[in-house]
């Protein structure tokens, strides 16, 4: 069996382009998103995997412990072990407001996807891959590299403030932590967890903004002046899923054309 991955909102944006990329790498991919099932997309995938057996959808919501579990039992029914998670499923506000006038209704949804959700996710996918694994010490000899890794796919505004979308802001900012946090606890669990940060990414997510970012990448801010690339995000996390970094977790992985870089 191939190395596995769980990759969450696997089916469109970013998430989409992780999926191709690890497809294309020979990993197996399992995608959780809420939608139905889109088989236009998946027979694309399997196409492009060669074997269906490779490419699994499980419709549900990362907001959702109960979606987590049927998430990782069906994963580990179907191929016996877990190797990856990729924490990418994520929502922008509804309705872009300022925090002076900011509900808690948008906060609590945005905080429960993009945050409190990922964060429970890694959780359960970390418990199974030590039950799935038993105690190092068990082990004739330490492993040689990583026994599984959790890449959190977070944003520039973990960092980069917007008034008009404070709650997406504080959302990554933790997801932030919560890297640092399984980093630590995970480490001696042989488990690695890094975070990838994209900057401006081409997606529906930011199609209705694309008049703002052209001007922001003609005035000059950023580095490399274009935007990013879903390809751009899943090539970073081949990177750091490939156990070519095994001395290295907690990391942040900018992939934003230098936008993070402070300018004068």
């Amino acid at each position: 069996m191939p190395a596995t991955a769980l990759v969450t909102g696997g089916n469109r944006g970013i998430g989409l382009g992780i999926t191709r990329r690890l497809l294309q790498d020979g990993w197996a991919v399992s995608i959780l998103a809420t939608r139905p099932a889109p088989e236009d997309v998946l027979g694309e995938l399997r196409e492009l995997a060669g074997d269906e057996a490779r490419v699994r959808y499980v419709q549900g919501s990362v907001a959702e412990p109960v979606d987590h579990e049927r998430y990782v039992q069906d994963a580990v029914d179907a191929w016996g072990r877990l190797d990856l998670l990729v924490n990418n499923a994520g929502v922008a506000p509804s309705v872009r407001a300022d925090i002076l006038e900011a509900g808690t209704e948008s906060f609590d949804r945005v905080l429960g996807i993009n945050l409190r959700g990922p964060y429970f996710l890694t959780q359960r996918f970390a418990q199974e891959v030590i039950r799935l694994r038993g105690p190092l010490s068990a082990l004739p000899e330490p492993p040689a590299g990583p026994v599984a890794t959790v890449v959190n796919v977070s944003s520039i505004s973990a960092t980069t403030v917007s008034v008009n979308r404070g709650d997406y802001c504080i959302s990554k900012a933790g997801v932030g932590m919560a890297t640092q946090l399984w980093a630590a606890r995970l480490a001696p669990e042989g488990v690695v967890v890094y975070e990838v940060r994209p900057g401006v990414i081409a997606t529906d997510m930011t199609a209705g903004v694309t008049e703002k970012y052209d001007a922001v990448f003609a005035g000059g801010s950023v580095p490399i002046a274009r935007w990013g690339r879903p390809s751009d995000v899943a090539g970073a996390v081949a990177i750091l899923a490939s156990g070519q970094t095994p001395y290295s977790t907690g990391e942040v992985f900018h992939v934003d054309g230098g936008m993070h870089i402070p300018t004068l």
